[in-house]
């Protein structure tokens, strides 16, 4: 691996790695780009130390957002947390810097989430109709500008978080796709903090990250 790529690993046992992915990596190959992610940086890694090694990856995030990414060392650990994902995941708590100030101190949104042939995640209010999706938030501080709110999902729908705060009316600065125009770096939505059941012994497992320096900046 080059310099420029250094795994941020947040934890690594016999079953698990646990890497912090920067803001602008895949998690996982497209059809366009096979090398320049995530993945690929861990096998690298995992091979270099013995070149027997597994890894299976468990979860992604989108290439925007930063944050904790949970990969398994064998395919059956791989199954067994994706199988009851749901269930074995405990907590998934994200920070996330938004348009404007929420002026609602906490708050939850639901709604069933689908997708356009565009891949666009829409909501609608309809029960049944698309994929529920519960998410949690909670104002941390706000600037003149921005607020910086700490969010915990109930569900893991893809784009989720992005399209839950677009339809607050405070999309996530810097992210285009869901109607923020702000000209930024960087999305900002870090995943700072994941809790598991262990399946293989039933112990809770808790990993965190730093909140990222630009989210500091940002919020001054």
């Amino acid at each position: 691996m080059k310099k420029s790529e250094k795994l941020n690993i947040i934890y690594e046992d016999k079953n698990f790695i646990v890497v912090n992915k920067p803001s602008g990596l895949l998690t996982i190959a497209t059809d366009k780009e096979k090398e320049k992610t995530l993945f690929h940086q861990v096998y690298l890694y995992i091979k270099k130390k013995n070149k027997n090694n597994k890894v299976f990856i468990v979860h992604r995030l989108d290439k925007d957002t930063s944050g904790i990414v949970l990969f398994a060392k064998n395919e059956s650990l791989k199954l067994k947390l994706q199988d009851n994902w749901d269930t074995l995941a405990k907590e998934r708590k994200y920070l996330a810097i938004v348009n404007g100030m929420v002026e609602k101190k906490q708050g939850q949104i639901i709604s069933w989430l689908k997708e356009t042939k565009t891949l666009l995640t829409y909501s609608s209010n309809n029960p049944n109709d698309g994929k529920k999706a519960i998410t949690n938030y909670r104002v941390i501080s706000n600037n003149l500008k921005y607020t910086l709110l700490d969010i915990d999902i109930k569900t893991g729908r893809k784009n989720q978080i992005r399209c839950h705060m677009k339809d607050l009316g405070h999309p996530i600065v810097g992210d285009t796709k869901y109607g923020n125009n702000d000209h930024q770096k960087r999305m900002y939505l870090h995943a700072y903090k994941l809790t598991i059941i262990n399946p293989i012994n039933n112990k809770e497992l808790t990993f965190e990250t730093d909140v990222p320096n630009s989210f500091i900046e940002l919020m001054r």
